[in-house]
This record gives structure tokens, C-alpha cells and sequence, in this order.
């Protein structure tokens, strides 16, 4: 999660995200920086609008927001629901996380 979290504060600060600078942000935060990992984000990233996908993430996120809202209500009819909506929730959020990745 990292190396997405240093692409993105590249993109935000106007840089070209590449190895190089990805593997600088994550170095500085402390982390051992695995060079494939590194490479293989960028590679994935090749051809995609950042600023599409983070705004399809956002418009995601509060679609999901109502059904997490309504879970604490179905946990105390029956937990197996709960978890259902949940995990419903959880891949809304991440389906826009994925536009990241191609």
C-alpha cells in the first residue's frame, strides 16, 4: 500500500511518478523499498489517468457510506448479513482503487 501511497503524493505534488521517485518517498519514510514492487506499480500505472481514477474513488466512497451505515442495524438481527454488506461495502471502495491499477 505504500508504493500507491508514494505514487499518489507524487501525482499530487506535480511529479512524474517513476521508480526512482517512488522508491525516494517510500526510502524516506523509512520503509525498505522493494525495487520490483516499485517497477511493477509504475509499469501498472502506465496509461492511466490518476486524477479519473481518484475522483471515480471518491464518487464510490459515499455510495458505500449508507450501506455501512445500515449494517450496525442488521448485526443484531443476524451477523451473517452484516458481514455480507460489509464486504459489499469494502469492494465498492476498492473497485475505484483498481481503476488505479489499469
Amino acid at each position: 500500500m505504500e508504493y500507491v501511497y508514494a505514487a499518489l503524493i507524487l501525482h499530487s505534488a506535480g511529479k512524474k511518478v517513476t521508480e526512482e521517485g517512488i522508491t525516494a518517498v517510500v526510502k524516506a519514510a523509512g520503509i525498505d523499498v522493494d525495487a520490483v514492487r516499485a517497477k511493477a506499480l509504475v509499469s501498472a500505472l502506465d496509461g492511466v489517468n490518476i486524477e479519473e481514477a481518484i475522483s471515480k474513488a471518491a464518487f464510490a466512497a459515499p455510495a458505500a457510506a449508507p450501506a455501512a451505515a445500515a449494517a450496525p442495524a442488521a448485526a443484531a438481527e443476524a451477523p451473517k448479513k452484516d458481514e455480507k454488506a460489509k464486504e459489499k461495502s469494502e469492494e465498492s471502495g476498492m473497485e475505484g482503487l483498481g481503476a488505479l491499477f489499469g
